[in-house]
């Protein structure tokens, strides 16, 4: 059945306006974003189809731009609209967190709030996050994007960043697009060059964490590097 054929009180835009946007199912609120389905199915119909293929509404989140062009009816003007639907979601719910001075207590935590920002992703990409004196987020800045297997960071361009924004700590994240999330010799000696750099200046990296496809590797967790310089030997 189309849209307009439906009631005018089962219609996702009347009952918006009926009974309020909170009060609307997953599936009409994605209808609305679609505005229309095919000729083979209506918009309720289609929502359906990207809710299934999702697996769950907090897993929409996850979707990228390619899987939703495998759903039949979604093309790639319809793909476009959604994949930047929701990373306006996650850029809303992150400036939100900034706000609210997002403060993280390990490598977990950061890994588990941040790994949204690599899913599909086929290079590598760096992050720097600067903290200050209590350890509260003041930024989260995307500082290189490289090639699949290589980024081109230097650490000159982290430490610049941070006094810009007057950080007292920094962490840095990067992923590996293999999925593997072992470290690579340049990352060793990136890090290396990081600690040394960051206690001359007195700004410190707190920690140098690696995503992979299933889970994170933090040097200061896990690196000889961290605990030498624990004991005063670097």
């Amino acid at each position: 059945m189309k849209i307009k054929n439906m009631p005018v009180t089962e219609r996702p835009r009347e009952r918006f306006l009926e009974v309020g946007v909170e009060n609307l199912s997953d599936k009409e609120l994605l209808s609305i974003i679609l505005k229309n389905g095919t000729k083979d199915k209506n918009v309720m119909e289609l929502s359906c189809e990207i809710l299934n293929e999702a697996g769950s509404i907090n897993e929409l989140k996850d979707m990228t731009f390619a899987r939703f062009l495998k759903i039949k009816g979604i093309g790639t003007v319809k793909a476009i609209e959604l994949a930047s639907v929701i990373e306006l979601g996650k850029r809303i719910v992150f400036k939100d967190n900034i706000s609210k001075k997002k403060r993280w207590r390990n490598a977990k935590s950061i890994y588990e709030d941040n790994k949204y920002l690599f899913i599909g992703k086929k290079q590598e990409f760096f992050y720097c996050f600067y903290f200050n004196t209590k350890q509260e987020l003041i930024e989260r800045k995307l500082l290189f994007m490289g090639t699949i297997n290589k980024s081109c960071v230097h650490p000159r361009e982290v430490f610049k960043e941070a006094y810009l924004r007057s950080a007292s700590s920094i962490v840095c994240l990067h992923n590996h697009p293999s999925g593997d999330t072992s470290p690579s010799r340049e990352d060793i000696n990136f890090t290396r060059s990081l600690l040394e750099i960051g206690d001359t200046f007195g700004i410190p990296v707190l920690d140098h964490i690696i995503v992979g496809d299933n889970g994170y590797y933090s040097f200061y967790e896990e690196s000889d590097i961290y605990e030498y310089r624990r004991r005063g030997l670097i």
